[in-house]
């Protein structure tokens, strides 16, 4: 590869990964049900509002799921990954491929979400174990509880020390190892073709 060419590889990454990253944020929170007024979704929304509003338009939500999110997270995974392989190494890609690779990816991407938060978590824990009402910690808390308050009832606290995080981070493991991997192969060997 050319300088030029990984200049724009980079450049590609930085730029289609800081954005999916936040709107797949934006999905989590919405999931989750986190804090609106949150200054960070604030934040968020104001940066994802322009294609999401147009997409919804047309994608109507289902069950409470936005719809919308998921639409515009695989077209720009897509998008990023067709740019990669496609136009950057000049590789041949299949529709089909390119769809099932940029789903595991993003699969992927919300494990290693989900992995972070559970860690920073447990750090604020350790520095401030009575928590603060600072809307980092808030929007943890919001993001990660569908996934703590499960492992608590099934591993309560012993002698006042919390596992339930671990038993998070090793589904989140199995995660990776049983689903995600698997699609990815599936989506690189399909795209391939």
């Amino acid at each position: 590869m050319s300088y030029f060419s990984q200049a724009g590889l980079y450049l590609i990454q930085v730029v289609f990964g800081f954005y999916i990253l936040l709107v797949l944020l934006r999905f989590l929170f919405q999931l989750a049900r986190a804090d609106f007024y949150n200054p960070i979704s604030q934040f968020i929304v104001t940066l994802t509002q322009p294609p999401l509003g147009f997409l919804r338009r047309i994608v109507p939500g289902i069950g409470g799921i936005d719809l919308a999110s998921v639409v515009l997270l695989v077209a720009l995974q897509a998008a990023e990954l067709w740019l990669i392989h496609g136009l950057i190494q000049g590789v041949s890609i299949n529709g089909a491929g390119l769809i099932v690779l940029a789903v595991a990816r993003l699969l992927q991407l919300t494990v290693y979400v989900y992995i972070v938060a559970v860690l920073i978590r447990v750090i604020l824990s350790w520095v401030n174990p009575y928590g603060t009402r600072h809307p980092v910690g808030e929007l943890l808390n919001d993001l990660t509880d569908p996934l703590l308050v499960p492992a608590r009832r099934l591993i309560p606290p012993i002698s006042g020390l919390d596992l339930s995080p671990i038993a998070v981070f090793v589904l989140l493991q199995l995660t990776l190892i049983l689903l995600v991997r698997p699609l990815e192969d599936a989506g690189i060997a399909l795209m391939l073709r």
